[in-house]
């Protein structure tokens, strides 16, 4: 099983990573083409985020894959926008 810790320190890495998308997507709304490296690195955060979450989520009790489900579509919604966004 999961525990609280590993959940809850899993959680801020996935805000982490949101954090550090959001910001890439609002440079690349503005700036286009000049800063597509670290765009990338975000996006690829973004999914390393989502894969991971799939192993914890195999060990964790029903309260926290609820609170997993609710970051993984955090997570899936800014990955669709920055996949949309033509930058």
């Amino acid at each position: 099983m999961a525990t609280r810790q590993s959940v809850e320190q899993f959680l801020q890495q996935c805000e982490d990573a949101i954090r550090n998308a959001n910001e890439q997507y609002q440079q690349a709304s503005m700036q286009e083409h000049f800063n597509n490296h670290e765009y990338t690195d975000a996006m690829q955060g973004l999914e390393a985020a989502f894969n991971d979450m799939a192993d914890l989520a195999h060990s964790a009790n029903a309260q926290q894959r609820e609170q997993l489900h609710r970051m993984r579509l955090q997570l899936q919604q800014l990955q669709n926008s920055m996949t949309l966004l033509r930058h």
